[in-house]
Formats: structure tokens, C-alpha cells, sequence
């Protein structure tokens, strides 16, 4: 009899385990507390790393469909001193396909393809070690028993506490996150800035990173170091009073950079949390965690990649039997801890540099990353 799986959670690391097991004609159960795949802005783009995300698709048979959608230009990357002047201005070659862009809504519906998700299955508590296998708790009371439940619900994971008591920290940066839409048409000049990928200015302790998605939509990031609470005296609600008190913060600041700010439709509050760099787990029969549950860390890239490719792995390693399902499960836990404690050291010295009080620090880290 197989294994009867659930998987909470329909970000990138739990569509990629689910459409992996799916291809091995292995059922899933998929639950997410959302009520409907567009019930929230799916975010911005993704690049996605030949040996990890590309990988993954490739494990669920989708590479091909990837490829199509697709966007290798939008690797291109421009830094700018906060007084306008172009430091950096790198555009991949037309046969560059190294990490090539994806919109992350689209991504999500290629891996949603044939599933079936359980949307609006909000839970609330998992529970190990029963008579019954690990029950799962939702919030409108009902239980559900399962053999195996990954926990794929990211950095507040509702799953992470049946195994680790570990809650993230804040890492003492801060993310506000503004979009323009139709740019191309309604800002041409600001349009030309970003390019057909990312423009990045570095200031002391503070950074700015406006990247486009496809359809002319432009996500802009304004990062800075600050208390927690530095909001407190702000109404989320009030859109004047957050973009004026970010134009103070970064007052000085090149025009063109700062119109992004001007022109920003809404403003999303984003403290920067991670995990411990080496987080791991006493391993639990029947429950294991995918992606940020597992090891959240600083948003450079790598985060969905990994948990694509440990959600690719996880599922090939159940489908693969026979054996003790249990052991693979835990053999494949310490592979993940491995590789994904190598990756948060990366991160998170990468964030230190790329918000730093020098920011001579993060044109390094660029000229060492494209030189490698």
C-alpha cells in the first residue's frame, strides 16, 4: 500500500515535490491555506540556477516548458552610484542562458498544471507519533491522518514546530516593495533605467533594486537597516505617508531612482527573517520540511531554487523504493542540511555586503560573482 503524503503548502518547493511524485503516478495530497491560486500578487521574478531550479524542472519533466516562458534577457544587471553615475551596466550575451528569468506566477502555474490543490486548507497544527500515523489539524476544527507530511509552508510554517522549536530571527534589514505597471508606455525614461533586467543602487546601509517581470510590470525594492518597530508611526493604509518618509530616508539620492518611489502604486512592509544558518532537527517519523520551512535565509537567489530541487529530490527518493520510506526520508534530511547550510553562509554574508555602511562592498560582490 503507498505511503498516504500531504504536503502543506503551494509555493515553489511544494508543487515541484508534488509534480515530481505525480509524474511517478504516486498521489499527493496538497494543502493550502489560500483560498484560490490568484488570491494573492504572486511577487516578482526568479532566476533559475542550471544545477538547481533547472534541475528540478527537469526531474519533473517541464524544462522544455520553462524554456518557452522564459526570459534569459532578464538576467541583466545595472548598478548605479546613488548620484546616477552607471558603475556596473552587465548584459548576458543573446546565448547566455545561465540563470534565466521567470515571472514567479508563471512558475507557479507550470508546476500546478494537472494538481489538485486543496485550496483554502488552512492548518494549524501537526501532530507526529499517533496511533493513526501524523494527524493534521485545521483551523475549522477537522483532523486528517497522513503517513507523511511535508511541511513546505514557508518562513512561519505551521508544520517546523513538530520537529524544531527554532522561529526565525530578524536579520536587522528591512524590505519595502512598490510596483509600477505598463512602464514601457506610462514611463518610458524609468523603463530605459531598469533595462531588461534589474538596476541596483548601493548606498551606506541602504540599497535600492527596481527588477522587471514580463507584461511592462516593474518590481522596486527600497532595503535599509532599522529597528524592527521602525514603522510603528506609519498607516500601511497611507501610501503618501510611506512613500514620503522613504524618499526622506533616501533623500540625495539620483532623481530617476527616486521616481520609482514617486510612481510606486502601493507599499508592502518586508523585515528580512531567516533561520540559523545551520538548522537542523532530531529527525521525526513521518514529518520533514521543504524550502524556507526548513531554512529560510536572505532573498539572493537561491532560496526557491533549493527548495525546487530538494522538493525534485525528496519526491524522487519515495518514488524510488522499496526500503523503509523512513529512512530515506531522514537520509535525505541530512543532505538537504548539508548543502542548505553551505548556501545560508553564502546569503547571509551577501546581504551583509549588499547592505552595508560601505557600499564599495557590494560592487565587489558583484564583480566576484560575474567573474566566477
Amino acid at each position: 500500500m503507498r505511503q498516504r503524503i500531504a504536503v502543506v503548502g503551494s509555493g515553489p518547493a511544494g508543487l515541484t515535490f508534488a509534480r515530481v511524485l505525480h509524474r511517478h503516478d504516486h498521489p499527493v495530497t496538497i494543502l493550502e491555506r489560500d483560498p484560490a491560486p490568484d488570491a494573492r500578487p504572486p511577487g516578482g521574478t526568479l532566476d533559475l540556477h542550471e544545477g538547481l531550479g533547472r534541475l528540478a524542472l527537469d526531474k519533473a519533466g517541464l524544462l522544455a516548458d520553462f524554456q518557452a516562458l522564459a526570459r534569459p534577457e532578464g538576467q541583466a544587471m545595472r548598478i548605479l552610484d546613488t548620484d546616477g553615475t552607471v558603475l556596473r551596466d552587465w548584459r548576458p550575451r543573446p546565448d547566455d542562458r545561465a540563470n534565466p528569468e521567470i515571472d514567479r506566477g508563471q512558475l507557479r502555474d507550470l508546476l500546478l498544471g494537472p494538481l489538485d490543490v486543496r485550496w483554502g486548507q488552512s492548518v494549524t497544527q501537526v501532530v507526529p507519533g499517533t496511533r493513526d500515523g501524523v494527524v493534521v489539524r485545521f483551523a475549522d476544527g477537522r483532523e486528517e491522518s497522513f503517513d507523511l507530511v511535508i511541511g513546505a509552508d514557508g518562513a512561519w510554517s505551521r508544520v517546523r514546530p513538530a520537529v524544531s522549536p527554532v522561529t526565525p530571527h530578524y536579520t536587522g534589514v528591512t524590505a519595502v516593495e512598490t510596483s509600477l505597471d505598463d512602464v514601457d508606455t506610462r514611463h518610458p525614461d524609468l523603463a530605459r533605467l531598469v533595462g531588461d533586467g534589474s538596476v541596483a543602487v548601493y548606498g551606506m546601509n541602504r540599497a535600492f533594486v527596481a527588477q522587471r517581470s514580463s507584461g511592462g510590470h516593474v518590481k522596486v525594492y527600497a532595503q535599509f537597516r532599522a529597528p524592527l518597530d521602525w514603522h510603528t508611526h506609519l498607516d500601511p493604509a497611507d501610501a503618501e505617508a510611506v512613500r514620503s518618509s522613504l524618499l526622506d530616508l533616501f533623500h540625495g539620492w539620483t532623481a530617476p531612482v527616486l521616481d520609482l518611489l514617486h510612481h510606486g502604486t502601493a507599499f508592502v512592509h518586508r523585515p528580512l527573517y531567516v533561520l540559523p544558518v545551520s538548522h537542523t532537527w532530531p529527525h521525526v517519523q513521518g514529518v520533514t520540511l521543504l524550502g524556507d520551512a526548513a531554512h529560510l535565509m536572505p532573498p539572493l537567489g537561491a532560496g526557491a531554487n533549493l527548495a525546487m530541487l530538494e522538493g525534485a529530490e525528496l519526491a524522487e527518493t519515495i518514488a524510488a523504493g522499496p526500503g523503509d520510506p523512513d529512512e530515506a526520508v531522514h537520509a535525505f534530511e541530512k543532505q538537504m542540511w548539508a548543502r542548505a547550510g553551505r548556501w545560508a553562509q553564502i546569503t547571509t554574508a551577501g546581504l551583509d555586503r549588499l547592505v552595508s555602511p560601505d557600499p564599495t562592498e557590494a560592487l565587489a560582490l558583484f564583480d566576484r560573482v560575474q567573474s566566477s
